[in-house]
Parts: structure tokens; C-alpha cells; sequence
């Protein structure tokens, strides 16, 4: 396939792997013919077992009482037409709301195929947005001290002539990086279980599921628990932490997962954001607790997680944070883990797998299942 792999480990123990431009998911498999149930599913079992899979065979795959958790939060369309005061056309990616109504954005320039970072912004700017909207640049987020100090991403005021959920929905797109050439409607960025508008980007773990696939999944005897947690823009070029995300886990969802457990069930996270959002809730007992507000949690690989014991996700490059914490799910097993899910990486290269929002997907479970 004309695809390269070097051979030598990472800073976080793992492979350093090359997907190659060639396994980048460039459109919804809808485009490519396929129903969103139909991406390919990688399953890593840390006893050492891999299998290879389509995404709507996970009921055959996971077992009554088995606790999935998923995130419902729904994507905006977070990328507004925006206008320097100088008359240069750019974009401004709206990202996560802060306390006080405020909001940190990206302010990018315009590309050929899709825009790229901006490092020319300086606090106090402001960009003009359509329908009269302005957004003003108050600091540099996170704030170092100095509102000089060039910066990625912002803390905003947003001057908009409705709420910004409806503002958005009128006047925004869905945030797009290279890897995507064309543009594509926001429901292809929805995923099924979305009730509450608010990530700037798709927490895409959930989106092959259908309705169809859940139906049997439940009627497999496998639970389904909500909680929220918006995400913010990622960080594709520089491959940074996460920064300040929104979250609200339910009491209910919290009582199931400490029952599952208590019944010595699996507990199965959909997404990274769902790790995320219950390890800040989950206390050194492994009792997860209901609680919302912004978590600034990054999961290293030589983390002992107490919330899940296993996960869905897509497949990531090295650098990426979603990696350390598939390390640190896998250390559980020990350098067994470790060493499954180095070869699961080489094998999705290997077989084709596709990276990315509208890529495959990579299944993780525990070493030992009762």
C-alpha cells in the first residue's frame, strides 16, 4: 500500500505509527456507500486477542449487562465567515463557553482546501461577523500572564443578534480540517444520541451507532447511560491537551455505572470525552459521583483509571491525547496490554482502517470479563 511505519517507540511507550494521507477519512462512509453501522470495527481484547469486525456487530461482540456510556452532546456548526479590520477574510471557530457567558475561539486564516491557524491576533481586536455580530479578543486563553503573548486560542466576548446556539445554527458551518477537501452538512456531524447543542466539534466515537444497532443492542441486554460533555476545537496541527470542557454527569447515569461495577459488569466508555467527563466525577474508592461544570482533565498513559473498564474510539495519531489514555486503559493488563494494542495499530494500518471523525473504529476491552 505504499503505507510507512517507523519501528521505534514514543515517548508514551507506544509505536510511533504513520497512518499515511491514503487512510485519512476524507467524507461520511454514507459518501462511500456505506451505512454509518458498516465502518469497520477493530476489536483489541488486552488478553491478547484481536478481531476485525463491522460496527453493527457489537451486540455479538459485547454481553448482557454490559454498561455503555454515551455523549449527548449534539455539534454546532462552530466555524463563522469572519472579517479583520484591515478587510482580511478569515474564520473564527467558536469553541467552549466559559463562566461569565464568554467564550474561547480560534481565530484562523483561510486556506485552499481548509483554513489553518492564526498567529497575528492581538488582544482587543475585533472580527466582524455576519448579520452585524462582532467578537472581540479579550485574552490569550489560557492566560499566561501577558496579553501581548501571541496565542492559539481566546477568550472572547461574542456580540450576536440571538442566543449563540441559534446564531450558529443561522449563520455557522461544521469545523473542517485538511484531511476533509469538501464541506458536508451538519447532520453528518450529529450523532444519534445528541439532545444538548453544545461541541464545536462531533464527539464522533457515538456516531456509527443507528437506532437500528441500539435497539439490539438493548434487546442483547447491554445498558445505555447519558451524561454531557461539550467538546472544544482540537488542536490537529499542534497536538494539544484539551484545554476546559463543559460537563454534567446525571445522578442516574452515575448510580448504574457503581452498580455495574458493584455487580462486577463491564463498563464501557463511547469516546474519549465520556473518559474524560466521569474519571473527574469518580472518586479513589472508584465511585463515581454526579457533578457538572468545566473539567481540565488529561489522562496520562501511567494514569490508574477508575470509572471504565473498556472503550469505544476511532483510530489516532501518536501524538494525539486520545493515545495516552488508550495507554493507560491498556496498562491495566500490563505489558500484555500494551503490546495488543501496539499490534492493533500495526494491523489497522496493515488492513486499511480509516482515521478520523468519519473513519473505523477501535473497540477496547478488559483483560478479564465475567
Amino acid at each position: 500500500m505504499g503505507l510507512s511505519r517507523a519501528e521505534s517507540r514514543g515517548r508514551a511507550g507506544m509505536m510511533a505509527f504513520d497512518p499515511a494521507v491514503a487512510l485519512h477519512a476524507t467524507e461520511p462512509p454514507e459518501a462511500r456507500g456505506l451505512r454509518r453501522d458498516e465502518v469497520r470495527l477493530l476489536v483489541s481484547h488486552l488478553d491478547g486477542r484481536l478481531e476485525h469486525r463491522r460496527f453493527y456487530e457489537l451486540p455479538q461482540v459485547l454481553r448482557a449487562g454490559d454498561l455503555l456510556v454515551v455523549n449527548t452532546s449534539g455539534t454546532l456548526a462552530a466555524s463563522l465567515q469572519a472579517e479583520r479590520a484591515d478587510g482580511t477574510r478569515v474564520e473564527l471557530h467558536i469553541s467552549t463557553e466559559l463562566p461569565g457567558h464568554l467564550w474561547t475561539v480560534e481565530l484562523r486564516q483561510l486556506g485552499p482546501v481548509a483554513s489553518k491557524p492564526l498567529q497575528t491576533a492581538a488582544a482587543g481586536e475585533t472580527v466582524r461577523l455576519p448579520a452585524d455580530g462582532r467578537a472581540t479578543l479579550l485574552a490569550p486563553y489560557p492566560f499566561g500572564g501577558r496579553l501581548l503573548a501571541t496565542s492559539r486560542l481566546w477568550a472572547a466576548a461574542l456580540e450576536l443578534p440571538m442566543p449563540v446556539v441559534d446564531y450558529l445554527a443561522q449563520y455557522g458551518s461544521p469545523i473542517r480540517y485538511e484531511y476533509v477537501p469538501q464541506a458536508w452538512p451538519i447532520d453528518d456531524y450529529q450523532t444519534i444520541f445528541a439532545t444538548e447543542m453544545g461541541s464545536a466539534e462531533m464527539p464522533s466515537a457515538g456516531r456509527p451507532f443507528t437506532r437500528e444497532l441500539v435497539a439490539a443492542l438493548r434487546a442483547s441486554g447491554v445498558g445505555i447511560a447519558p451524561l454531557v460533555l461539550h467538546t472544544g476545537v482540537s488542536s490537529p496541527e499542534h497536538h494539544e491537551p484539551p484545554y476546559e470542557e463543559r460537563y454534567r454527569v446525571p445522578h442516574e447515569t452515575a448510580e448504574r455505572i457503581n452498580e455495574a461495577h458493584a455487580a462486577g459488569r463491564t463498563v464501557i466508555a463511547v469516546g474519549t470525552t465520556v473518559v474524560r467527563a466521569l474519571e473527574t466525577v469518580t472518586d479513589e474508592h472508584g465511585i463515581v459521583h454526579p457533578g457538572a461544570g468545566w473539567t481540565d482533565l488529561v489522562i496520562a498513559p501511567d494514569d490508574e483509571l477508575h470509572a471504565i473498564d473498556g472503550l469505544v474510539t476511532g483510530l489516532h495519531e501518536p501524538h494525539a491525547t486520545h493515545v495516552s489514555m488508550i495507554r493507560a486503559i491498556a496498562r491495566r493488563a500490563g505489558g500484555r496490554g500494551a503490546a495488543v494494542i501496539d499490534r492493533a495499530y500495526r494491523e489497522a494500518i496493515e488492513h486499511g482502517y480509516l482515521w478520523h471523525e468519519f473513519g473505523d473504529a477501535h473497540l477496547i476491552l478488559p483483560e478479564v470479563r465475567r
